[in-house]
């Protein structure tokens, strides 16, 4: 698990020296988050149902009063005493217990699997909020150029080289960016709130995200191969194994049950009689066998189980092929995401030149503030897609790591 953990965290760099950690957040998660709990608390109980199993069956104990009294040669029939233990075949028990320790076994790996999207879902939402972080410390940005351009175009006015209606059109698209902003900042607290109940914490705990992600240089290498390892699928073969040990229970609860006994009769000695055995008790030892003869239902449970294991083998193939698919969209979506972030960084670099031009061309008096607001909102787009490259790159990421880490 900690692998897992030190593998997203090595993605990040940090240009904040105080901002907190993704891997404090995954932490705390795996400490507090209650859905952890509640798998940790079924396995538990999973385990301790092995203990339920390992008992014999009831003991049986009777007492019967003679209200008329059966005579005897001995003497009469007061009352009779019997107890019964019932056994069941040769390792029918440590049966029970291996078919539950099984069922245990397979309830672990919810822990696992719970775990894993857990992390992933942590990683996620922080991605998210450094990308709305990102984007309105864009939209600040620009609202300051705009207001730059704006200086501009009201001492154009003044020499008559302007509108007003340029100055309008400056000051509306600032306005727009300010929503863009504001909506963003709700935006963030909903996804702030999203990640504090990850953590099982107050919805308004403030979270600090970094100020800058860099999209790495290289991509890690991604060993396909663990796929097959992966917790979703270990799941069902100890699925499979808990139905073999399922079957091996039904064979030994198909064999005969054995029981002992013993039975006390009380005698009433008589007392117009004197001989050696007068009044003597009936001690009666007893053993007993039970066998299903009918054993149709055994045989049905024979057949339940082979279909339950030709059902899990099918699943877990079905599973398989789609955490396949998964992993082969995240690793082209990674790959497109790098692709744009490198086109938009090339387009960005263009639209910064654009903007020097149009700055040099105001020194000369004749800029055209309509080309100022299409090269903005080009230079806009441009790094709002750039951010949103660095936030999939990351994303697609953490689900990679999640399927073969």
């Amino acid at each position: 698990m900690k692998r897992i953990i030190y593998t997203l965290i090595g993605l990040l760099t940090f240009s904040v020296s105080n901002a907190q950690e993704l891997e404090v957040f995954m932490d705390e998660g795996l400490k507090n988050n209650p859905e952890i709990q509640k798998f940790e608390l079924q396995y538990n109980i999973a385990l301790e149902k092995v203990n339920e199993v390992n008992t014999l069956p009831n003991s049986e104990f009777s007492v019967g009063y003679f209200v008329s009294e059966p005579e005897t040669r001995t003497g009469p029939q007061r009352f009779k005493l019997s107890v019964k233990q019932m056994m069941p075949w040769f390792g029918t028990i440590t049966s029970r217990e291996n078919y539950v320790s099984s069922l245990a076994d397979a309830k672990y790996e919810d822990i696992v699997i719970a775990k894993r999207k857990l992390m992933a879902s942590i990683s996620q939402s922080y991605y998210n909020l450094y990308a709305n972080k990102a984007k309105q410390m864009v939209l600040i940005e620009n609202i300051k150029l705009l207001e730059t351009y704006e200086t501009l175009a009201l001492t154009s006015v003044e020499v008559g080289k302007a509108s007003a209606v340029d100055v309008l059109r400056l000051q509306m698209r600032q306005n727009e960016m300010q929503q863009l902003k504001d909506v963003l900042s709700q935006q963030f607290l909903a996804e702030q709130t999203n990640l504090n109940k990850l953590l099982n914490r107050e919805n308004d705990v403030a979270i600090t995200v970094v100020d800058r992600l860099m999209m790495p240089s290289e991509d890690f290498e991604i060993a396909t191969g663990n796929l097959v390892l992966h917790p979703e699928l270990l799941k069902y073969d100890k699925l499979y194994q808990s139905i073999e040990q399922s079957e091996l229970l039904n064979q030994k609860e198909s064999s005969p049950m054995i029981g002992f006994g013993l039975d006390y009769i009380n005698i009433t000695p008589r007392p117009d009689m004197n001989f050696s055995d007068n009044g003597k008790d009936i001690v009666m030892p007893m053993f007993s066998v039970s066998i299903p003869i009918f054993n149709k239902k055994y045989k049905s449970q024979t057949k339940q189980n082979e279909l339950e294991q030709q059902e899990i083998i099918a699943q877990k193939q079905e599973r398989l092929n789609t955490l396949k698919t998964l992993l082969d969209k995240a690793i082209n979506e990674r790959i497109a995401a790098r692709i744009s972030y490198a086109t938009q960084t090339k387009n960005l670099k263009q639209a910064k030149d654009a903007e020097d031009i149009l700055i040099k061309s105001y020194e000369t008096g004749t800029i055209d503030f309509n080309d100022v607001l299409d090269i903005q909102e080009l230079q806009l787009k441009f790094q709002i897609s750039q951010i949103e490259s660095i936030k999939t790159y990351y994303v697609q990421s953490t689900i990679i790591n999640y399927l073969t880490q």
